[in-house]
């Protein structure tokens, strides 16, 4: 088992709103199991949050419908998922949630049954997804059409997060194509799946994951919600330092269960060049441009054309919590 320091890291600002703390600030989250979350459990394991006086508690979710009615009825308060399940809560739900950092790419592959071997094979069967009407599934249609295959010419089960969905396809073989990310697209071609490419290699730059929350909680939590992304940045700049590449395995074997096999190769693919985490859970405009027009195709927004960016963002509460971690 992977021990961790919980030497001090604090800045003397961190140290000072701890000591006019009464009590500590309880923060909980739900999230999908896998490597794009190396940096908050990083920050957990390391005593990063308790050292700014929040009890945090990281929860694994079920899928993106779990996340959002437990931001939206206060069981939660930050979410660490794909930001465009905050964009369908803002325009759906008419909840008024804020994207307040970055993530990565999502890292999703589509990942097909061993006996599909071209796209055309996919028609008139089932492919499976966390929630028909947000986030990935809109990658897969988006893929999907691009290889001549449109809506209603398959058929759409959602089933919940990758583990979930990984589980239907090998349920029911007419159940044969998902956008997965590791551990579970690792896992599967262990399987004998296959990998018809990264969605980024069809879609180009993507904003996957995100931080995000209630607009209201936000305000009134604004110092709490900074420390939380100062320990959060700070678990990533760990997790993403080659000196910490041994710890960051076992801690994400650890904390998912995983084969310690499948946890290194899960950590790698998401650290390399090509992977999909941010430098400091940076957020990407570009991507997140790209993001809105993905969803537009898909679903189309009420006005007929995408919001602006900025209606769903403020990073006011990043860049605080950037200046805090310089001083």
């Amino acid at each position: 088992m992977t021990s961790f320091s919980r030497a001090p890291v604090s800045t003397r600002d961190h140290r000072i709103w701890i000591s006019m703390t009464m009590s500590r600030t309880r923060v909980a989250t739900k999230v999908f199991p896998g490597p794009q979350n190396i940096g908050l459990f990083a920050a957990e394991a390391l005593g990063l949050f308790e050292q700014r006086g929040l009890d945090v508690d990281i929860a694994i979710t079920s899928g993106s419908d779990e996340q959002r009615k437990s931001l939206r009825d206060g069981t939660t308060q930050i979410m660490h998922s794909a930001v465009d399940n905050a964009v369908h809560m803002a325009v759906v739900d008419r909840a008024d949630v804020v994207i307040v950092a970055g993530g990565g790419t999502g890292m999703n592959d589509l990942i097909v049954r061993p006996e599909i071997r071209s796209f055309q094979d996919i028609r008139g069967k089932c492919v499976v997804v966390d929630a028909a009407d947000t986030a990935y599934a809109f990658l897969l249609y988006t893929i999907l059409a691009k290889h001549g295959l449109e809506r209603g010419s398959y058929r759409v089960l959602p089933r919940g997060g990758a583990p979930q969905r990984l589980a239907a396809m090998n349920e029911n073989a007419d159940h044969v194509a998902a956008m997965l990310n590791p551990p579970c697209s690792l896992q599967a071609q262990v399987q004998g799946y296959h990998s018809f490419g990264s969605a980024v290699d069809t879609v180009g730059p993507y904003q996957g994951d995100g931080v995000f929350a209630m607009r209201s909680w936000a305000t009134s939590n604004a110092e709490a919600l900074v420390q939380y992304l100062s320990a959060f940045v700070l678990g990533t700049r760990w997790a993403l330092a080659p000196e910490n590449l041994e710890g960051s395995i076992g801690l994400l074997g650890q904390r998912l269960t995983l084969d310690p096999a499948i946890a290194r190769l899960a950590l790698e693919t998401s650290l390399n060049s090509d992977g999909g985490l941010a430098q400091d859970a940076r957020f990407d405009p570009v991507g997140f441009r790209q993001t809105l027009a993905i969803r537009n195709a898909c679903v189309g927004f009420p006005d007929g054309k995408p919001p602006s960016a900025e209606a769903f963002l403020d990073m006011t509460y990043y860049d605080k919590a950037l200046v805090a971690l310089s001083t």
